[in-house]
């Protein structure tokens, strides 16, 4: 299901680092992020949800920028 709130997502493995790009354009990086938590993020029918309950609580974050054209 599209969200209202997450433009895109990606994921390095390597790095564990999860990349979230807002609607509004503000792009984050959640740091330590292991696979299977990617992996049911992005399984989960409301990915907006799952981050503010699953990720936002429990890994560290950083902005990285604010780019529209993302």
């Amino acid at each position: 299901m599209p969200s209202s709130v997450i433009r895109k997502y990606y994921y390095k493995p390597e790095l564990q680092i999860l990349t979230i790009v807002y609607s509004s354009g503000a792009v984050y990086n959640y740091l330590e992020v292991v696979e299977e938590v990617f992996d049911d993020f992005r399984a989960a029918f409301s990915k907006g949800t799952y981050l503010n309950k699953k990720i936002k609580p429990f890994f560290r974050y950083e902005k990285v920028s604010i780019d529209a054209t993302w």
